[in-house]
């Protein structure tokens, strides 16, 4: 059986690294994308070397992330799905407090990089009928007070929505998957109550190992405590 492959971004640690692992474990190929190279290339290491490829690099960058994507495509023989993962928050909430340098930044790559990384595979995606899995956030379908992620986030579930229609003209899949907290180094504090990064990992296998009639267009994932 000849193994699909999904390009990962955000891959270097949390809920990217898990989904790598978690992918490869249900047959996948993967290719990991982030700026840390040496934390990509462990877990490379850690994965089969046959199935798993190590790509540096900052997906605020088009160019980067579509050589890096282009790459991937390459070597694996193909492209049938991507996990669009990475994002930031804000070290201070709110409006009032808030700094716009670090708006800039989280927006840039919440939603820029977002949007470069669907750009970038989406000819891949085309050729394969294949699927773009989102990484969104209950932050994204509730009002929080002053929230600019959250905000981030609302971008990230309508801009799921609007793709899932144009891909499904061509037979692709989009899905957003929106999690609540999740214990991860997104945070300066552990939770450790709170969800597990392999809690969303599994969310993303399973929406990509659906048979093509079924379409899983959103999950939400709330942490039981």
């Amino acid at each position: 059986m000849t193994r699909k492959t999904l390009f990962i971004t955000g891959a270097s640690t949390g809920i990217g690294a898990e989904a790598a692992r978690k992918a490869v474990a249900a047959g996948w190929n993967v290719a990991l994308f982030a700026r840390s190279k040496d934390k990509l290339d462990a877990l490379a290491d850690e994965l089969e070397a046959d199935h798993a490829r190590a790509l540096p690099g900052d997906v605020t960058d088009f160019e980067e992330l579509q050589t890096a994507i282009d790459t991937a495509a390459e070597h694996f023989g193909g492209l049938d799905a991507v996990f669009a993962n990475a994002g930031r928050g804000l070290g201070t909430a709110g409006v009032e407090k808030g700094d716009p340098d670090e708006w800039r930044i989280m927006l840039d790559l919440n939603v820029n990089g977002l949007l470069y990384t669907i750009k970038a595979a989406y000819p891949h995606l085309q050729q394969a009928k294949g699927h773009a899995v989102l990484t969104g956030s209950v932050a994204g379908k509730i009002n929080l007070p002053g929230s600019i992620y959250g905000a981030s986030k609302w971008f990230v579930q309508g801009f799921a929505g609007n793709l899932s229609e144009e891909m499904r003209e061509w037979g692709g899949r989009c899905t957003v998957i929106c999690p609540g907290m999740v214990d991860t180094p997104f945070f300066d504090e552990a939770k450790p109550d709170k969800l597990k990064p392999e809690d969303i990992a599994n969310a993303v296998v399973y929406a990509l190992e659906q048979p093509r009639r079924a379409d899983v267009r959103e999950m939400v994932v709330m942490p039981t405590g």
